[in-house]
């Protein structure tokens, strides 16, 4: 069930109501008092402030509740949840203090000008006299948040700050949420090229199906920084990856497996590019409509490039048809559509990542028993599928070597490198896929990616944890032709 934790302000009417009335009833719903302070005490009423820690279940219930007690007003009710994002999660700091007329002079006017005629000049100084060389743009239209669907740029940004939150953490990236007040496409386009001078890179997030494949490739095209649409190649890195580990625990090969994707939006059309780039030997994508097959011809553009890959197969039919015989089925779409009928038609040792939110494809309950290996989006059970793996690291690697962009190769070996955090003594059916909190997540996914952008010739820097010593021969420059 799990527990949270509820800040309640009371006003209670002297004469009318006591504490021990409010504990009373507070303990009656499962509830525990674990701190109270006195905000004002007056000769016709009290207001308290109540810390109370009660399962999530009972929470309506207990606050109900002490609305019902006679002499009792309940003026505010905020639970930590809220309370974490009162007045914002994020704020911008200086990295350095004005202290006097002379800090001044250095920092603003007259010594700022000397700074802005030598990125005029030469523009690429803007990487190491602003903070560009470290700045992340992330970007939504509040059109498909999380579970929640087309809530709006303004209820979008929560989301949008905790990724920033994210950034910084775990990979010290200094990232910033824009939200933007317009579901045109061209607009989008337009505004974000229009800002994209003081970014290093631009992550795209929680913007609709199809509209999101446009707008990434648009901005890939026509902007000279890396641009990332997070839902898409997040997600499918961290499936790779997952299934790299899955494919060791069950012994089978990526290049004899047929895999079913079901959801064919804009994480799953990441997926199966990235599993067709990772050696996968069949794929079968499956929408709403039933699968996708090799020789179709179909409406939207991503759809008909899967039906012209050699890998697709051309069996047709829904969902629970073309899933016989599947070595792997991965899910992208809605809770429920899975039975465990159709997982005991599947191959020997099958794999499941079930990844809708908040409820999978299939209960957690029925599939365990009848998978060999198991994968969720959710953190309550074991193996998270979880795009937090990817995008601190991708974008520290990608800003290191500034990167034009993040491509195929790039993403692959940030899943191999993703993989290869679980070795093998503690490789398990339980665990395939490694925390978000183990610190070598993001140092092993920035150093694949740097060595991957340099190796395909999309990296404009060489950090200087990768130069080689002077004479020194072998290692990734030379293999990359750039030593």
């Amino acid at each position: 069930m799990g527990f949270e934790s509820v800040m309640i302000r009371l006003e209670l009417t002297n004469g009318k109501a006591s504490f021990g009335d409010v504990a009373q009833a507070v303990g009656g719903c499962g509830g525990d008092i674990v701190a109270t302070d006195v905000i004002r005490s007056g000769a016709s009423s009290s207001v308290r402030d109540i810390a109370v820690q009660l399962g999530r279940d009972g929470y309506e219930e207990m606050v109900e509740t002490l609305r019902a007690l006679e002499g009792v007003e309940v003026v505010n009710v905020s639970d930590r949840t809220f309370l974490a994002h009162l007045g914002g999660k994020i704020s911008i700091q200086p990295t350095m203090q004005i202290r006097n007329r002379d800090d001044l002079s250095r920092v603003y006017t007259p010594g700022v000008a000397r700074v802005c005629a030598a990125i005029a000049n030469d523009p690429k100084k803007a990487y190491n006299l602003t903070l560009k060389r470290n700045t992340v743009a992330v970007i939504t239209d509040g059109t498909a948040v999380l579970g929640l669907g087309d809530i709006g740029p303004a209820a979008a940004a929560p989301v949008m700050e905790g990724k920033a939150m994210l950034f910084k953490q775990l990979a010290d990236v200094d990232a910033f949420p824009i939200c933007l007040d317009t579901k045109d496409t061209e607009e989008i386009i337009r505004t974000i090229k229009a800002i994209s001078p003081i970014f290093g890179g631009i992550n795209l997030e929680d913007i609709s199906s199809p509209r999101c494949f446009e707008i990434e490739r648009r901005l890939q095209e026509e902007l000279s920084i890396p641009v990332f649409h997070d839902d898409q190649h997040g997600t499918a890195v961290v499936v790779v990856a997952g299934l790299l580990n899955a494919l060791k625990v069950t012994g089978k090969r990526m290049e004899d497996i047929r895999v079913v994707v079901n959801g064919i939006g804009a994480a799953g059309v990441s997926i199966c590019r990235m599993l067709l780039a990772a050696g996968v030997g069949r794929l079968t994508p499956v929408d709403r409509d039933g699968a996708i097959v090799r020789g179709g011809a179909y409406d939207y553009p991503m759809w008909q490039w899967l039906a012209e890959q050699p890998q697709v197969g051309n069996r047709a039919g829904a969902l629970s048809e073309v899933i016989e015989g599947a070595d792997v089925s991965i899910g992208v779409s809605r809770a429920g559509v899975l039975s465990p009928e159709d997982v005991r038609r599947m191959a020997a040792d099958p794999i499941v990542f079930a990844m809708a939110n908040p409820e999978p494809e299939i209960a957690p309950e029925a599939a365990i028993p009848l998978v060999r290996v198991f994968a969720t989006g959710r953190s309550d059970y074991p193996n998270q599928i979880n795009n937090v793996l990817v995008f601190p690291g991708i974008f520290r690697g990608a800003l290191d070597c500034r990167a034009g962009e993040i491509n195929e190769t790039m993403k692959l070996a940030a899943a191999e490198a993703i993989a290869n955090v679980v070795t093998a003594p503690e490789l398990n059916e339980q665990y395939i896929i490694p925390s978000i909190f183990n610190e070598q997540v993001v140092t092993r996914v920035r150093e694949a990616v740097v060595r991957a952008a340099i190796a395909t010739g999309v990296a404009k820097r060489i950090p200087p944890d990768f130069r080689e010593p002077a004479g020194e021969k072998g290692g990734v420059l030379h293999a990359a032709g750039l030593a």
